[in-house]
């Protein structure tokens, strides 16, 4: 069935993507939102012990998702990545499985959030803020020690991180060596509670990249085209050999921190509501409904599959068994060692 113009479609500037490819990045960004709200709804129903929100972030992640080349490049993500890892073709349940640590998600060790995936190319990350970088640093260093062409790390982190000496130690090192990476910095002017303004004195973290050598991008975090964009090229000059690239994604985050969080302690309601009205998720909707890409109905039902996938999820990884103690020693050692031997 032919889809309905409206009369007045805009113009959009789509940086090279065609229609399935928009859509794809909205798909994600309500898929990531419902997962993203469920673990907070869980966590207050007293079934997981912890979740991390990533509300606000959901157009930078589906951007720099879809610069993400599968079966070629590898992700070291942070912990308030749902929508990149989602981006990347890991999957709702497997993010469920996660936060109720249950066996079938390596056997419930990893902390939520510690996403891990070989076949995808996703590493899992150190719950040290910044330590994950290093790791991603190490990675890059493969392909060039093995004479790889063609493949980049992508490293993600929030501004808070950027403070930290293995940041800089890991940016240092890519610089020097012309490691095939890209540094993505979701800034959400807030490292847990304290502002930017009180951890930095530059107004935009881009600016450090000068400080290294290498290029300092900045994009729109609230708009998922103009981050892609910004990424493809950051992502293409690291697989060409041109080096690393320090890309500042402008975003903001809507809820607490994580579920041990109260954010009413460092900032007030209505920055909040301020912030609401450039939500990056019904902003893109308006944004692909005026341009024709999508009608009203393909919203709703875009919409309805995200939460029906959402809830299929919730109840299988809930069903799922828990770890057994007779598992506590497995994988923490190669080969068949136990401690009391």
């Amino acid at each position: 069935m032919a889809k309905t113009v409206p009369a007045r479609a805009s113009a959009l500037d789509r940086g090279g993507l065609d229609d399935e490819q928009l859509v794809a990045m909205l798909r994600n960004m309500l898929l990531q939102r419902q997962v993203d709200n469920r673990g907070f709804q869980l966590n207050r129903q007293g079934k997981i012990p912890f979740a991390v929100g990533s509300e606000g972030h959901e157009a930078v992640q589906a951007g720099a998702a879809m610069a993400f080349q599968r079966g070629r490049d590898i992700l070291v993500p942070y912990y308030r990545d749902l929508g990149l890892i989602l981006g990347i073709g890991y999957s709702a349940l497997d993010a469920l499985l996660s936060l109720f640590a249950r066996a079938a998600s390596t056997g419930g060790r990893q902390f939520p959030h510690h996403y891990s995936d070989r076949e995808r190319g996703l590493m899992s990350i150190s719950s040290i803020i910044a330590a994950h970088c290093s790791h991603a640093v190490g990675a890059a260093y493969t392909f060039v020690y093995n004479g790889e062409t063609g493949r980049a790390v992508l490293c993600s982190t929030g501004e808070g991180a950027t403070s930290e000496g293995e940041w800089h130690e890991s940016v240092n090192f890519a610089a020097v060596h012309k490691l095939p990476i890209v540094f993505l910095v979701e800034n959400n002017q807030y490292a847990i509670s304290t502002p930017q303004s009180h951890q930095m004195a530059v107004t935009d973290v881009a600016d450090k990249a000068a400080g290294y050598g290498i290029p300092g991008m900045i994009c729109d975090g609230i708009d998922p085209i103009a981050t892609y964009r910004a990424m493809k090229v950051a992502m293409e000059r690291a697989r060409s050999g041109g080096g690393p690239t320090l890309v500042e994604a402008k975003c903001y985050r809507f809820l607490s921190h994580t579920t041990d969080d109260d954010d009413r302690t460092y900032r007030d309601r209505a920055e909040i509501a301020e912030q609401r009205k450039n939500d990056p998720v019904p902003k893109y909707e308006r944004t692909l409904l005026e341009a024709g890409i999508i009608d009203e109905a393909e919203l709703a039902a875009l919409k309805a599959e995200a939460l029906r996938e959402t809830n299929a999820a919730t109840d299988a990884a809930e069903a799922m068994p828990p770890p057994t103690a007779a598992d506590l020693y497995a994988n923490v050692y190669a080969g068949p060692y136990e401690p009391w031997q």
